[in-house]
């Protein structure tokens, strides 16, 4: 038999908040045990209501304060108290800040047993309107008689009811209600299950998956639509490879970053904040000073979006990837920028490439960008170059972390510089860089 659902206490409780998690969540002890209360700063009296309970811990959600923290500020969206989209938007931007950055210094110590020797300002853009790509879920709910458009409320699979978003970029974020009344006009408006949103400098896409098939009127209608907004509009009535243009009949993606501009698919991985990653590519650049005689090799490489900056500035740069078609539009954003100093493979960075023939020249630096479960495999083969300097990019402090401990407990490296990139203002996600020098170099 399996373990029963404690039940919740009807009334709210009210609790003095001791600290922060790392998701942000107020922490309050009731009779000696820990409580996470969304929606909680450090030093406020608050009145929470449970939502979950464990056996260790359990959760809440603020419903009332009674004596405010000084870094409390009013949430821009007003959907913030049901949209599991944001976690902080409660929390002044520079208090958000130094939370990512204490949450990385610490995960430093705890998984790596590393401290970096000098720890970089954080980067910071835009803290509204800044998301380029997003996943908004849609369902017809017949107790509104209307279709919702949105994230999914905090903590439950349901669709938040919201008619804007205030960290969508504008161009989307703004027309969520439009949106509703587009896909409820369709003949299968029950039908459509996510909008895939991505945005270039100059253009806007919109993917709906379409879990029937589109009818004559309705790809009549989304063609409409997106033409009088100058929108474009795809549908995909399967998987990735099903997705395909409704209007217009030949789109263009693309962003610039050092002066070069990358094109890209609607589904392609690209940064969601734009104004951030100029600023990190920059920075990139300005800790591994690649130079005319060095040969960079950049590993997670994607469609080029560090590689080609490097292209400009070093003798040889050396791309891998393992989506072929990430691969391919990094080559032709090499060619329609005019550089010849780069080229691009594709391999499976979590299997050995000891034996694949790029791996065996000689590189004077490198730079990693992997996704959330990191780089572990590939540190092996990375230390084994000796490469000067190793650039590591991260999206899961924990997992970089982990990886510092390997590069400076292993592999004879320093972990010289380290700190935080806001890429999502206003949610716990943490955005990392840092800096290892070979030691003797």
């Amino acid at each position: 038999m399996g373990r029963r659902r404690q039940r919740l206490p009807r009334d709210p409780v009210q609790g003095q908040v001791t600290g922060l998690s790392h998701e942000g969540r107020g922490i309050v002890h009731v009779d000696g045990k820990t409580v996470f209360v969304h929606g909680g700063l450090p030093g406020e009296q608050v009145w929470f209501r449970y939502t979950r309970r464990h056996r260790r811990f359990d959760e809440a959600v603020v419903t009332a304060v009674d004596v405010a923290a000084e870094g409390r500020v009013p949430p821009p969206c007003e959907a913030y108290a049901v949209c599991g989209g944001c976690s902080l938007q409660h929390m002044a931007g520079e208090r958000q800040v130094a939370l990512k950055q204490s949450v990385l210094l610490e995960l430093f110590e705890r998984f790596g047993e590393v401290t970096p020797e000098e720890v970089l300002p954080p980067l910071s853009d835009a803290q509204l309107g800044y998301r380029r790509k997003a996943r908004l879920a849609v369902r017809w709910v017949a107790g509104k008689g209307r279709v919702l458009v949105g994230f999914r409320e905090r903590g439950k699979p349901y669709v938040a009811d919201m008619l804007r978003c205030e960290v969508l970029d504008q161009r989307v974020g703004l027309r969520l209600g439009e949106l509703s009344d587009l896909i409820g006009s369709l003949s299968i408006p029950d039908r459509i299950a996510q909008i895939e949103v991505a945005i270039g400098d100059d253009a806007v896409a919109l993917v709906f998956r379409n879990l029937e098939v589109l009818g004559e009127d309705d790809l009549a209608r989304l063609a409409q639509w997106g033409e009088e907004r100058g929108i474009q509009i795809y549908q995909q009535p399967g998987d990735e490879t099903t997705v395909q243009p409704v209007w217009p009949s030949n789109p263009q993606l693309s962003y610039s970053v050092d002066g070069l501009t990358l094109d890209f698919l609607p589904t392609d991985f690209t940064q969601v904040n734009a104004g951030l990653n100029r600023k990190m590519v920059a920075l990139a650049m300005e800790l591994l000073q690649p130079g005319p005689d060095h040969r960079v090799l950049d590993l997670f490489c994607g469609l080029g979006n560090f590689s080609l900056p490097l292209a400009r500035r070093a003798a040889e740069v050396v791309g891998v990837e393992g989506e072929s078609g990430l691969v391919q539009r990094a080559r032709d954003n090499a060619l329609a920028n005019g550089l010849d100093n780069v080229e691009f493979h594709v391999a499976n960075l979590a299997e050995p490439v000891d034996h694949l023939p790029w791996a065996a020249r000689r590189f004077d630096q490198v730079l990693l960008d992997p996704p959330r479960s990191g780089a572990a495999e590939v540190l092996p083969q990375v230390a084994s170059l000796k490469p000067g300097r190793v650039l590591y990019v991260s999206c899961n402090p924990a997992t970089l972390a982990r990886d510092a401990g390997t590069l400076v407990h292993q592999h004879g490296y320093r972990l010289r510089k380290a700190g935080i990139m806001d890429m999502f203002p206003h949610t716990a996600h943490v955005e990392s860089i840092a800096l290892f020098e070979l030691k003797g170099r």
